[in-house]
């Protein structure tokens, strides 16, 4: 799910505000890409929302989706998740609640 948020809304950096947020931060290793995650449980890693952003001058674009388990096949970077679905789009409209 894409949507985006004014610039003018953060008070803060993207970072912190994401992280108060609940999201961290993580690295792809082979792109290299910054990413954001929110774990759905405090002991497994999956499932868990995953937030890819994209500045311009005026507003973050934020992509959303929800990983359900982690890529089975060796080589692939496909997964289970969703980018739709009354989940995410409830955490969609929470992030944009939270910084309104």
């Amino acid at each position: 799910m894409n949507f985006k948020i004014s610039q003018q809304l953060f008070k803060k950096n993207i970072r912190d505000a994401l992280r108060s947020a609940g999201y961290f931060g993580i690295i792809d290793r082979r792109s290299g890409q910054t990413s954001f995650v929110r774990r759905l449980s405090l002991n497994q890693y999956y499932p868990r929302f995953h937030l890819y952003l994209e500045a311009n001058q005026d507003y973050l674009n934020f992509s959303l989706h929800l990983d359900q388990k982690k890529v089975s096949y060796i080589g692939q970077r496909a997964h289970s998740g969703e980018s739709g679905g009354p989940e995410v789009k409830q955490e969609a409209a929470r992030i944009q609640s939270l910084f309104k």
